[in-house]
């Protein structure tokens, strides 16, 4: 139940091309403090409610139960949740053995792309794409949390 994970800026939209699979995200949150999230999501037509605890001193681990629900659960859920859900578009990206996730914001988050690779250990090495720039690991503003109180148009 720990998520390892890295996340980065993405610089250019060239991974479009390389995506193997797309999907159209909504998520909201129930509770969105730093100890603890906890989210719902629609991805498709799929639902799932997911609990986040607070991430390590580098951000990179924390964790993470998720479990899929009824559609119309996610639906009603999403009604009950905090102000501002995230619009985003993810695009799965295979690369030597993981799998990037890149998510295009949509909405008052539009204009980020943010790429996340979930790794097995912290200091796992991994294939970095050309079009990755900065990494925002453990960067609280690029939380979907944060996204959703302090959009990136506003900053």
């Amino acid at each position: 139940m720990q998520e390892i994970e890295r996340k980065f800026l993405v610089h250019s939209s060239g991974f479009i091309a390389e995506a193997s699979h797309s999907q159209k995200i909504a998520q909201g949150y129930l509770n969105s403090t730093p100890e603890r999230t906890v989210r719902i999501r629609i991805k498709d037509d799929k639902g799932f409610i997911t609990i986040k605890g607070k991430g390590d001193e580098s951000g990179t681990t924390r964790f993470e139960w998720e479990k899929e629900i009824e559609l119309y659960e996610a639906e009603a859920l999403l009604k009950l949740c905090e102000t501002g859900v995230i619009d985003k578009n993810r695009y799965l990206i295979k690369k030597g053995n993981h799998t990037f996730e890149v998510d295009i914001f949509e909405g008052e988050n539009k204009g980020l792309i943010v790429a996340e690779i979930e790794l097995s250990d912290a200091n796992e090495t991994f294939e970095k794409p050309n079009w990755l720039a900065k990494e925002v690991t453990g960067d609280e503003k690029y939380y979907n949390a944060y996204l959703s109180k302090k959009p990136f148009t506003t900053w």
